[in-house]
């Protein structure tokens, strides 16, 4: 930990100040550093190798979060011998509007972006080299001087469906008015759509803040996705795997996304050799039938593809929040055509729903879309 000298450390505030960071320090993995405004103004930082700079990963720093930048080193080291001398990879904290506020929906906060802003002004702002993200955190739209080419092997992109009871094996267990804990949209509608009575609470935090509400009885069940539980071997948890038919999952969901500045060569280098050319085809499929629909906070969008014997299958799906209304489509193809065939599947849908649909979601206040409060 270096001493600014521009700081008194012999008042009684600063003495504290500097005994816990030196103590979290102390208890930090040799690699990790916090970036620029995790802590103020200060910088936790490792020695850097003589020979060169490290490679900064941006993240933030939930454990999920974590989990997926320590997978992400651990590639980059397995394919690059010189990233595995001590120091050559420095993962950079930091954290994200969507952290720091939680008694508030997404859909209240602003929605897109909030998990990514602070990311993108580091990487941009060259305090960090490469960013790693949850891919359906991200939005459709990238900063200009960015690219995100690299997808990461996806995991199960499949929802948990996790009960506070024994005895309620799966959605339909649950007895009438249950209370389901969770922030999205898009599984408030299809559970909705399953059973009417069915109260959906906001339900913010990370995954341990999500279980152990659920432990407390705050809620009868909640949601989430697999790929998250089974990084950081939490899988167990899962009462049940839900799946397409009883839940389509999230645009992107289950996949690790890493962007870089465009001009950087060095980090371009590094992770387009971490890429996996069939989970970027297939989040390029998603991301395109979300940009074409260019849903916003307050519309339910699912959507998945998966290539199956060399072919290509999309399934898409919008819906009014209260479930009460459904549109779906499926379009298989090449998979050289992912972006097409997504893009094509958002317009049909468009067109299906109509202009008044979109424009009612716009129009709705946050409590109106949601009407509940937050657990």
């Amino acid at each position: 930990v270096e001493i600014n000298p521009t700081i008194n450390y012999k008042t009684p505030a600063a003495k504290m100040k500097f005994v816990q960071t030196a103590i979290l320090f102390a208890t930090l993995p040799a690699t990790l550093a916090f970036a620029p405004g995790a802590f103020g103004t200060e910088r936790l930082t490792t020695a850097l190798n003589a020979e060169g700079q490290p490679l900064r990963i941006g993240t933030r720093g939930s454990p999920l979060a974590l989990a997926q930048a320590y997978e992400t080193r651990k590639r980059l080291q397995e394919n690059f011998p010189e990233l595995r001398e001590e120091g050559m990879i420095e993962i950079c904290v930091m954290k994200t509007q969507g952290d720091m506020i939680l008694d508030k929906s997404l859909m209240e906060l602003g929605g897109k972006g909030l998990f990514t802003k602070e990311l993108d002004t580091a990487l941009l702002g060259d305090e960090v080299d490469i960013c790693v993200h949850s891919m359906k955190d991200v939005p459709t739209w990238l900063p200009d001087g960015t690219v995100l080419p690299c997808n990461l092997p996806r995991e199960t992109t499949n929802d948990a469906f996790i009960s506070g009871d024994e005895n309620i094996k799966c959605i339909a267990d649950l007895p009438d008015n249950a209370v389901i804990g969770t922030a999205s949209l898009r599984r408030q509608s299809q559970l909705l759509a399953q059973n009417p009575t069915f109260k959906c609470v906001n339900f913010r935090g990370n995954v341990q803040t999500r279980l152990r509400k659920l432990d407390d009885g705050v809620v009868d069940a909640t949601l989430l996705a697999i790929a998250g539980l089974k990084r950081m071997s939490m899988d167990g948890c899962a009462t049940a795997v839900l799946d397409w038919d009883e839940m389509l999952p999230a645009v992107a969901q289950g996949a690790i996304g890493i962007q870089c500045r465009s001009d950087d060569e060095r980090s371009l280098k590094y992770i387009d050799a971490l890429n996996h050319p069939e989970t970027k085809t297939c989040v390029d499929c998603e991301r395109a039938f979300l940009e074409a629909l260019d849903g916003n906070c307050k519309t339910p969008i699912a959507g998945q593809a998966r290539i199956i014997d060399g072919e290509l299958v999309f399934r898409g799906m919008i819906a009014m929040p209260d479930g009460t209304s459904q549109y779906k489509t499926e379009k298989t193809g090449k998979p050289e055509d992912a972006v097409k065939i997504g893009r094509e599947a958002g317009e049909e849908l468009k067109a299906e729903a109509g202009e008044k649909f979109f424009q009612m979601m716009v129009e709705m206040s946050p409590q109106q879309v949601l009407g509940q409060i937050t657990k």
